[in-house]
């Protein structure tokens, strides 16, 4: 039975497929793979370049050929490396022979064993997934946080003088304006998007324990930390993490999982936000044609985008901690904990880029009820108590706060006439008074 959207077990690969295919170039068996393929091609050439004594004449186009193995990589490559992998039993070992193939092919059989010479499968794996990382945070993540980012910045223009009642503990504040409120999640999100960016995508290099055992006892004149230094920074541009163990102390990978998780945390709390506007009617939404909002309730427009996006974003996040909480913990110099943990972690990514893609659907489908705004203004008086109180602290009244307490805490309906009437019995100047009285729940919103 050939894979399909029908018969996938995760809906990432069966339901969703559409939204996240574009992660397959950087999370998938075959994304692994041909990563794998371009840090031993670039850990060879770099040998060349050092150079080893057994190297020093290689032909400069053979180097491009080599380029060329994973420039050029393809769906039969990965699957010839799987078929090799069928017999060794371990994956980057079948990468090597793959390679050792390719070097008859050109050529090259004389340095064939300098291909993975003195490295460990983890110095293979531990630069080739934060490179694919990088890429597809680059490629995907990247543009599309700024799609969302984007049309929450188009709103907050376009809503930056509706008044609107604010509401703390579910009750009736002080009023805000909505562009504000929007505007709020905005830089949140762009202050932990800067977090992100600030992150190092880590590598380890250096044999089977970090110490680049096998590269000195072979070469001892040569500074194997500064060539792995700047092999990891320079070629592949990566951040060398040193000293290590087997692998990679994942600290850095461990902070950018916690970054955007903090990321997708902000926009599940937009996603309630905006449910909460809708329910309260402060929102129309676009009406598609044949789409139906309840299998009962023919009436029914639901905020559908919202709440997928908050499942998303929540399962993404669960997945998150997990990775950030268990690759930095590794028995002694290694365990193989990390290795399938690994591999999953274009899950979460899967998962928020479903997330952000709800999101953006939702908001791109809400229509102002500027009418219903108007109307919670109107009926929430009560609001403009703290501007005339502290107004009233400002002349020296005496006692302002509990005057204002004994008109507005009480279960009587509050008006502009009761507010009036309630001003003109106070003992302060008529410029006082006609302050107060230009004071509203649609104006009262602040800077």
């Amino acid at each position: 039975m050939s894979l399909s959207v029908l018969n996938a077990i995760s809906p990432i690969d069966g339901r969703y497929r559409n939204k996240v295919k574009e992660l397959a170039g950087f999370f998938s068996e075959e994304a692994l793979i041909k990563y794998r393929v371009l840090v031993e091609i670039e850990y060879f050439i770099a040998l060349c370049e050092l150079p080893l004594p057994q190297l020093k004449h290689i032909d400069a186009e053979l180097l491009e050929d080599l380029r060329g193995i994973y420039t050029n990589f393809s769906g039969s490559d990965a699957m010839v490396i799987k078929d090799i992998e069928k017999i060794t039993n371990h994956d980057v070992k079948a990468v090597e022979y793959f390679l050792k193939k390719k070097f008859d092919t050109l050529g090259l059989s004389d340095f064939k064993e300098f291909i993975h010479f003195g490295l460990t499968s983890q110095d293979i794996n531990n630069t080739a997934i934060p490179l694919s990382l990088r890429a597809a945070l680059d490629a995907v993540y990247i543009p599309e946080f700024k799609n969302l980012l984007g049309k929450l910045k188009e709103l907050a223009e376009e809503w930056s003088k509706v008044s609107m009642l604010a509401r703390t503990h579910g009750q009736p504040a002080s009023p805000t304006r909505l562009g504000k409120e929007i505007e709020v999640f905005i830089v949140r999100m762009e202050e932990q998007f800067n977090l992100l960016n600030s992150i190092p995508h880590a590598a380890k290099f250096g044999g089977a324990t970090g110490n680049f055992n096998a590269h000195d006892v072979a070469y001892p004149k040569i500074d194997w930390k500064a060539f792995g230094t700047a092999f990891v920074n320079d070629k592949l541009g990566l951040k060398h993490s040193f000293p290590t163990t087997q692998i990679e102390h994942y600290d850095h990978i461990a902070a950018l999982f916690d970054a955007l998780k903090r990321i997708n945390t902000i926009i599940v709390d937009l996603d309630r936000d905006i449910w909460t506007y809708v329910s309260m009617d402060y929102f129309k939404q676009k009406i598609k044609k044949g789409e139906v909002g309840s299998s009962a309730m023919p009436h029914k427009v639901n905020p559908i985008d919202f709440e997928n996006s908050e499942g998303n974003l929540g399962i993404a996040n669960a997945i998150f901690e997990h990775l950030s909480a268990k690759l930095p913990v590794s028995r002694l110099q290694r365990d193989l904990t990390d290795s399938t943990v690994l591999r999953n972690i274009g899950v979460p990514f899967a998962h928020t880029l479903i997330g952000f893609k709800s999101t953006l659907q939702g908001l791109n489908k809400l229509l102002l009820n500027e009418a219903k705004f108007a109307e919670d203004l109107e009926n929430n008086w009560a609001v403009v108590a703290e501007a005339i109180q502290t107004i009233l602290r400002r002349e020296g009244y005496p006692n302002p706060y509990e005057a204002l307490k004994g008109l507005t805490r009480t279960n009587e309906k509050i008006n502009q006439k009761s507010i009036s009437n309630f001003i003109d019995t106070l003992e302060v100047s008529k410029k006082i008074k006609d302050e107060l009285k230009l004071i509203t729940p649609q104006n009262y919103t602040g800077i």
